[in-house]
């Protein structure tokens, strides 16, 4: 079976632009991997557009990859519209990846573009209440809450204002792995100042100011024991991706050289597992398959982007990706393992904390980060000699886990 490489990836700066339409942002991000793989749309086979809300927030409830993409010039190819939650732009890959390889086509596009920032914040924070089963929405919330029983949160700990579901379950998740590892709240803030430390040596994160320890503690309060530099925000952006098998390689006559390989792709969702079987947890089950399709090891992954859309987020995704044994991801996060220089960085690009996590984006934007990694591009944030990447891009809730996870792993060619 061919091999499959990235050929081409661009991402916008992650954050805030009022000014900007959703085909603005994606016609940056498309140009830019159109550039980077020195082809044009015309050579394109197929197009996969992940986003979540052209619908919900902009009307375009139908059709939003035709309409994005026919504004760049892309028309006539198949053009598929993908929703996967925040996994959806690592699924929109994941689906070019198996496209190419039953022989499609040669060249295929993933393009994720998400336009979050409206004067209606309440709007689009609701949008995350849709990512579990809403005909059980109070159900779920409250079995989610109950993981973090037997913890109090101290007084004045939690916000005062309001704040989204899903911030409230990622401090339920916290407040369980404290009670069963002894996983501390310092540990957790340990991992939010790594993440805005990275951020600030990267040009396309939405914040580049770091934090220590102590500041991100102090920080105003969500929900215990989570401050908002703990917290992704919301964020405008977009990034696309060109992949192509060998012989796409050699029809567009790219460079050999920055062509990455996708050693892995796996997509895998949610189990009725328990709390007394975190070793079924999604995520872990969706690594050990990467692992076996690739023949690597935890110890052979040089880099890492994990999906941190709380602090929280990056200490289980670490233990489940076998980075560290469960309950000591927090330990190896104090200890200074998974920053820039440690054994392992997660993260370099400062994560979604710091980044942004523009939903659809986000996975394609972890993807450009890697990518840039193996390439040897990624300046001050360089991990040195990294030959192997690991990305975990999780989506939505059902049961006690993400209801849909991405990993892919990437290899320099």
């Amino acid at each position: 079976m061919s091999n499959i490489y990235i050929v081409g990836i661009a991402m916008t700066v992650f954050g805030r632009h009022p000014e900007r339409s959703v085909n603005d942002l994606a016609r940056e991000a498309l140009g830019g991997a159109l550039k980077d793989a020195g082809c044009a749309a015309a050579d394109i086979g197929v197009a996969f557009h992940a986003g979540l809300t052209q619908g919900p927030l902009h009307g375009q409830l139908s059709i939003p990859g035709q309409v994005v993409l026919a504004s760049l010039g892309l028309h006539s190819i198949p053009i598929f519209n993908v929703e996967n939650a925040c996994a959806s732009g690592s699924t929109a890959v994941h689906l070019a990846v198996h496209s190419l390889k039953a022989g499609a086509t040669d060249v295929a596009l993933a393009l994720g573009v998400e336009k979050m920032v409206i004067p209606d914040k309440a709007r689009a924070m609701a949008l995350f209440e849709g990512g579990w089963d809403v005909s059980r929405a109070e159900e779920n919330y409250q079995t989610l809450l109950r993981m973090g029983e037997g913890v109090e949160p101290p007084p004045g700990s939690e916000s005062e204002r309001p704040y989204s579901k899903f911030m409230a379950i990622y401090a339920a998740f916290c407040r369980q792995h404290m009670k069963t590892y002894g996983t501390t709240r310092r540990q957790i803030a340990a991992v939010s100042a790594k993440n805005h430390r990275h951020s600030q040596h990267n040009p396309y994160a939405q914040f580049r100011k770091p934090f220590s320890v102590e500041e991100v503690l102090a920080a105003a309060p969500i929900s215990y024991p989570l401050t908002v530099p703990m917290c992704a925000p919301l964020s405008d952006g977009a990034a696309a991706a060109i992949l192509c098998t060998q012989e796409g390689i050699e029809r567009l006559g790219a460079d050999r050289s920055r062509c990455v390989r996708v050693a892995a792709s796996v997509m895998r969702s949610f189990s009725h597992r328990t709390l007394a079987q975190p070793y079924l947890h999604v995520s872990r089950l969706a690594a050990l398959q990467a692992y076996e399709q690739t023949g690597l090891q935890p110890q052979d992954i040089d880099v890492a982007e994990v999906h941190d859309a709380t602090a929280m987020g990056e200490i289980i995704q670490v233990e489940n990706l076998g980075f560290a044994p469960l309950g000591e991801g927090g330990p190896a996060q104090e200890r200074g393992d998974f920053t820039l220089g440690g054994r392992l960085p997660v993260n370099p690009s400062g994560g979604l904390e710091s980044k942004g996590h523009p939903l659809g984006a986000t996975g394609l934007g972890q993807l450009y980060e890697l990518t840039t990694q193996l390439r040897g591009e990624a300046g001050p944030r360089q991990v040195p000699g990294a030959r192997h990447a690991m990305q975990e891009n999780g989506g939505g809730f059902l049961g006690i886990e993400e209801a849909a996870v991405a990993i892919h792993i990437l290899s320099k060619s």
